[in-house]
């Protein structure tokens, strides 16, 4: 159970600190001194019915330091109750202390005094153990380093390779956390066990290998006894094994593959086996099974075994094996994808909190955070910055170093907007919509949570930074660090490194579109585009897997226009790397803010077949989408059909004997918001249209609303759209639906509820 203490205003601080008696008893030395790091002195004075523990920080550098951290033990019988210039939290009897806002910054040849940390304890007075101060001892005295391992003993050779395993090395101020293998200086291997197969090494060559022992704070002991280690000479055998037969799957995952293959035979013995991966090697293993792993769901893959021995001489390959990783979702379950706007908490007033009280988060998979952006100069993940969009959507640099750095980790929510009840800390380093969303995940430990990148107003310099492998990486890596790593910029006194781990479990890919003029003004294109996003969505899945842990999800928003999916998307090979494609099943037809697109006619945005009655030059519907993907053999599995929460409207319309269905218009209708005319999000909808007539279109599957003759007319999703939607993508076996956004959906959760259950 984690304690949270937090600091008080500096105000009331020095009216208790005034009011207190406190006996001057000193029950702890001043330590030394060492030059060049924050050391931290402990003191106490008895109060008679408690007592309080004191801990000055100095610096003795030749520069100021900003930011300290404390860490202690607490001595057994002993119980903090408050604390005071800094933030506690407790677990068990170590205490963690992070500086407050005001005594983060110690001067040179300075202390925190007279702000130093301090606590009100009760039990035995006596001083904290275990000390250390931004990861250093807090006497300042030198950590203790692991000892030597002892000599290793060389279990196998190859022509190749050595396998050696060795005693542990005892501990010092730190668990021992690998062992680097020695030749002379040059380290050969790492490994976190007792045990490692050197390769790389020269045939019939002799070499003396020693090992040592790394902490887990980085500190390195020194090696051990050395030991003589020759490889084989392939000259003395040059008959290679049999080739291992009954290449077998044992296990499937979405994410892995266990196989296993009957041992091959040789003249002097098998050495290892080569696992292939679609004709590339993986991994070696000297037993009979191996587990592939770092996959992509619903994704078919071919395998191959080869056997060596220890002269290297490699087998024939076994007879292949193809094997279709699981979905995401598990047989006869579907996945339901959710995006959380990052800007609802304004005038939608939809908060992290309104996903659990609607129901939707026990309904969801996934959530997609939208937007982050890209910086324009550094071509990078986009964090730490608040800066609007433009007023004109037309606007070439609308999106151009926006973001909202404030609603996503700085702006603390109230008691009655957080998921828990409880109110952000105003100086913790993680609050807004990014502590909510771990809030939820607590709260519900299934859903998964994704950063979407990009989006309509922030695609504009995908095209720049997905040009060189060497752009790519740079961009990738900063999303990883950004993202997954939780490496937060520091902004209004939150983030910090590491603050926003664990918060998202992927990344989601919204590039609108690829090698398409038809994005937002001013977005820049290539014809290049489509072999560049291939390669960016390789280099995505390569840093996410090496990560390590549970998989990462990665993710896209594609088009359902096959023009555009033939100018961006190479569907035959984007699902090496992609899970899942959340493809675009509206905005078919709309009327913009500013009477752009379709402003003099009706037409459904989210239609789930063509409609025969439709006038328009071009045919879209969700089913002519999925066909594309299908017919390019997409596995379904990987596909979800995108569904509005909102709808699109126009008014001034004319009746036309169809209630207004594909009828002239004279604009965009009045939206839910003054800049966003012609849509409303479904709630808003419903209730703030008057004299609103629903009708469904059963041979498109679609809805629509008309008020009558001069009226508004909107075409939006309902009940019953989602009810005919969950019925046919289960009859494609397409992997679920996914929401655009959502905020538009009643209090009670109308439409989340209809997708449920025709989803169950």
């Amino acid at each position: 159970m984690l304690v949270r203490l937090r600091h008080r205003a500096r105000g009331r601080l020095l009216a208790l600190l005034a009011s207190l008696v406190l006996p001057l008893a000193l029950l702890a030395a001043t330590p030394a001194h060492a030059a060049g790091k924050l050391t931290a002195a402990f003191t106490s004075a008895d109060n008679g019915s408690w007592w309080k523990g004191t801990f000055v920080v100095r610096n003795d550098n030749a520069a100021a330091v900003t930011g300290w951290t404390l860490e202690f033990d607490l001595p057994a019988g002993v119980t903090i109750s408050s604390s005071y210039n800094g933030t506690a939290t407790v677990g068990g009897r170590h205490v963690t202390a992070v500086n407050a806002y005001y005594n983060g910054t110690v001067q040179p040849h300075a202390t925190t005094e007279p702000y130093s940390f301090w606590f009100v304890a009760t039990g035995p007075i006596s001083a904290p153990v275990n000390c250390r101060i931004n990861g250093d001892r807090c006497d300042g005295t030198a950590d203790v380093l692991p000892g030597p391992p002892g000599t290793p003993q060389v279990t196998g050779a190859t022509a190749h390779t050595l396998a050696l395993s060795w005693p542990a090395a005892a501990a010092g101020d730190f668990p021992v956390a690998s062992y680097e293998v020695l030749s002379g200086t040059t380290v050969l291997a790492t490994t976190a066990t007792t045990a490692v197969t050197v390769t790389g090494l020269t045939p019939a060559t002799g070499y003396s290998l020693s090992v040592r022992a790394k902490d887990t704070r980085g500190n390195t002991g020194p090696a051990g006894p050395a030991v003589a280690a020759r490889t084989v000479d392939p000259a003395t055998d040059p008959t290679p094994p049999t080739a291992p037969g009954a290449l077998r799957s044992t296990a499937v995952t979405s994410s892995s593959v266990t196989l296993a293959w009957n041992a091959a035979t040789d003249n002097q013995g098998v050495a290892g086996y080569d696992l292939y991966q679609d004709g590339a090697p993986v991994q070696t293993v000297t037993a009979t099974t191996a587990t592939a792993t770092g996959l992509s769901p619903a994704t078919a893959y071919t395998f191959t075994v080869r056997a060596r021995d220890a002269a290297d001489n490699a087998s024939p390959a076994s007879a292949p094996l193809t094997v279709t990783t699981g979905d995401l979702a598990g047989q006869g379950r579907y996945t339901r994808v959710g995006y959380f706007a990052q800007w609802g908490i304004y005038g939608r007033q939809y908060f992290v909190k309104n996903l659990d009280t609607s129901g939707s988060a026990a309904k969801l998979d996934v959530i997609n955070y939208a937007f982050e952006n890209i910086d324009p100069v550094n071509l990078t993940c986009l964090a730490g910055v608040t800066k609007g969009t433009t007023a004109d959507p037309q606007d070439p640099d609308q999106g151009t170093g926006a973001g909202d750095a404030d609603a996503d980790y700085a702006r603390p929510f109230s008691a009655a907007q957080s998921v828990d009840g409880v109110a952000d800390d105003g100086w913790g380093k993680l609050r807004g919509n990014f502590n909510q969303l771990k809030k939820l995940k607590a709260k519900y430990p299934d859903l998964k949570v994704v950063v979407s990148l990009g989006g309509w107003t922030y695609s504009k310099y995908f095209s720049d930074l997905a040009a060189t492998d060497a752009s790519r990486q740079k961009f990738v890596k900063s999303c990883v660090d950004t993202w997954i790593k939780g490496n937060l910029p520091a902004y209004a006194g939150a983030g910090g490194d590491g603050v926003a781990a664990g918060i998202f479990d992927g990344i989601d890919l919204d590039w609108e579109w690829p090698g398409s003029p038809d994005g937002h003004a001013g977005n820049h294109y290539s014809a290049n585009d489509k072999a560049n996003l291939t390669l960016l969505l390789a280099e995505f899945r390569r840093q996410l897997d090496a990560l390590g842990g549970p998989h990462r999800l990665l993710t896209a928003f594609t088009p359902a226009d096959p023009v555009k999916i033939g100018q961006g998307w190479d569907l035959s090979t984007i699902f090496r790397s992609l899970d899942v494609a959340n493809i675009q099943g509206y905005d078919f037809h709309g009327a913009g803010s500013d009477n752009s697109w379709e402003p003099n006619r009706t037409g459904h945005q989210a239609n789930l077949y063509a409609d025969v009655q439709d006038p328009y030059g071009f045919h879209f519907s969700i089913d002519s989408a999925v066909q594309t993907y299908l017919g390019a053999g997409v596995n379904p599995r990987k596909l979800t059909i995108g569904l509005p929460f909102y709808g699109r409207g126009w008014q001034g319309v004319t009746d036309g004997g169809a209630s207004g269905e594909w009828q002239a218009a004279t604009g965009a209708a009045p939206g839910q918001f003054a800049e966003e005319a012609g849509t409303r999000g479904y709630q808003n909808l419903i209730t703030g249209v008057p004299g609103l007539t629903v009708h469904h279109d059963t041979q498109s599957v679609s809805t629509y609303a008309y008020t009558g003759a001069g009226g508004q007319w909107w075409s939006f999703d309902d009940p019953w759209a989602i009810g005919q939607k969950t019925a046919y993508l289960k009859s494609k076996n397409l992997l679920g639906a996914m929401i655009w956004e959502m905020s538009g959906d009643t209090p009670t959760g109308t439409l989340i509820t209809a997708l449920d259950n025709g989803l169950t």
